[in-house]
This record gives structure tokens, sequence and C-alpha cells, in this order.
């Protein structure tokens, strides 16, 4: 099935898992929400990549588009999996159509390497940049105002 024809008629392409390297249930501690959600798929509504994409960073508070094999993706998702940060992966690799998504967020970030993740809806870049931002004492800032800003805007809906 073409990406166009897939998009188009709404297929879900690859399905949702909730665990990273075998670590089911390991994250999502103090009824916070928080955890991991590694996920294949990027949603079934858009019809481009870029799209798509964009759906995924303003959905989720931490989203790390990722491949299964490389070792900074594994370091960055350990930074939040240590911080008990809820994030969504994206394995490129395991993605049907990774390429285009790839090259997709190479148009978006500048770069086609992996990681790229993004915090609150931004671009903060890959692994290094990311354990920098950790040991600086900014990353855990960031998520917060993302899930404060997210619960606000809940309790204004209700």
């Amino acid at each position: 099935m073409s990406w166009l024809r897939a998009a188009s008629a709404g297929t879900r392409l690859l399905a949702n898992r909730s665990s990273v390297g075998g670590r089911r249930g390991a994250m999502g501690a103090a009824g916070s929400g928080m955890g991991n959600n590694t996920s294949t798929s990027l949603g079934n509504s858009a019809t481009t990549p870029v799209k798509q994409i964009q759906e995924t960073i303003s959905d989720n508070c931490v989203v790390i588009f990722s491949k299964t094999s490389c070792s900074y993706c594994t370091m960055a998702k350990k930074i939040f999996h240590d911080m008990n940060v809820n994030y969504k992966v994206v394995e490129l690799d395991m993605h049907e159509y990774g390429n285009q998504f790839q090259d997709a967020l190479h148009k978006m970030t500048g770069e086609r390497t992996v990681p790229r993740i993004f915090v609150n809806g931004t671009f903060i870049g890959g692994a290094t940049d990311t354990h920098r931002l950790h040991k600086e004492g900014k990353l855990l800032p960031l998520v917060h105002q993302c899930y404060l800003t997210k619960s606000k805007r809940k309790e204004v809906e209700h």
C-alpha cells in the first residue's frame, strides 16, 4: 500500500507498544501518567510525513524519533527513563515509512541523524544536546512546563 493511499484511507500503518527494551511497566510510577510509549505509528489522520510528525509532537510532551540499533538513541531514552518522564518513541527503522519520516525530520530540523528529540513542541537536538540540557538542570523544567500547560488546558476544557 502506498504512503498516500494508506494515509488517505486512514489506515493505521503500525501498532503502538508500551515498552522499550523489554521493560514493560517499568515507568509511570507515582500516578503521574509518566512512563514511556514506544510507537512505530504516527497516527492515521495525516496525509504527509511532516503533518504526522507535527501532530505527534503536539500530542506529546516528549517525542524521540529513534532507531533501535542507535546507541545515542538508547542514551537519550535512558535520560528520560531515569527522570521517570513519559515520552513517545517513534522507531524509524521499525516503521514502514521510516525513511520518509527521516527525510521530513531532516527538512524540519536541518539534520538527518537520530535521535531527533522534541520537548514541549520544540526541537531540542539529539542525544548530546539532551544530555547537556539534563546536566545543566534545564531539561526537566522544560518537560514540567509542558505537563503544566497540558493540565491547565484540561482544566479549562472541563
